[in-house]
């Protein structure tokens, strides 16, 4: 909740910016309209609905496309002052304006969502990288090992929690989390996508090396739905195969 309430001021106030804006823009243009063209206010326009899609915030840039396209009209189009168009080349401006606007927005927030994507790639690779190094220096405390992983696959997963059972433990968990990355409850494939992880039972991650089970990790999911990607699913496998390396070394 407490997200939610810094969050939402943070966007109204983002939409208003992007309202507000485009007016002092077409209205400082508007001053010089007789020295600057259609298409170059048009352009300086764009820029401004691109710094608003930039905020990351889709409503924002919509906002700052629309405002732009209204002000545009009335401080830039004959007649003046008014948000009637009579000439079809500034008609034709004004609605281009719009649709680079939300083509623009578009592609900013894509851009966006690759850089997240990237960035949350690269700290699934230092988790992999940090267990390795645990892997090589702790052989000897399976302990600090089997927390570090567990740690990693509630951060990497966001789930609520997640711990380690050696081999022999008699609990057994509906839900399994298999290899390929694929999640399993009572014998039937469950689409993480659209429905997320199972809440109602823990979900078993088996621990192998060579096929032999050195044990598993019991994740749990019951307080909210979450749904990660089938390359974050791929990456707690990673771990948990890291696992049985090192336990496999251990009882060697």
């Amino acid at each position: 909740m407490a997200a939610v309430a810094i969050v939402q001021p943070r966007g109204a106030v983002l939409v208003g910016i992007a309202a507000i804006v485009p007016i002092a823009v077409c209205a400082g243009l508007g001053a010089f309209r007789e020295d600057v063209t259609a298409a170059t206010a048009a352009l300086v326009l764009v820029l401004v609905v691109v710094a608003a899609a930039a905020a990351g915030d889709r409503l924002a840039g919509f906002v700052a496309a629309l405002s732009c396209g209204a002000w545009f009209d009335f401080f830039l189009t004959e007649p003046y002052g008014s948000f009637k168009i009579t000439d079809r080349d500034d008609l034709e401006t004004a609605v281009l304006l719009l649709l680079v606007g939300a083509a623009v927005t578009e592609i900013a927030l894509w851009g966006r969502r690759q850089q997240a994507r990237s960035s949350r790639r690269a700290g699934y690779l230092d988790g992999v990288f940090g267990t390795a190094d645990i892997v090589a220096v702790q052989q000897k405390s399976p302990r600090v090992l089997t927390d570090h992983v567990a740690h990693q696959i509630v951060e990497i997963l966001a789930i609520d929690a997640c711990r380690f059972e050696p081999l022999g433990a008699v609990d057994r968990p509906s839900a399994s989390l298999e290899h390929d990355g694929s999640v399993l409850q009572r014998g039937r494939s469950v689409d993480v996508d659209r429905d997320g992880l199972p809440t109602d039972d823990r979900i078993a991650l088996e621990v192998q090396r060579g096929g032999v089970t050195q044990g598993r990790f019991l994740l749990t999911s019951s307080t909210r739905i979450v749904r990660p990607s089938l390359e974050q699913r791929r990456v707690v496998v990673l771990l948990a195969d890291q696992v049985g390396a090192a336990l496999t070394g251990v009882s060697g």
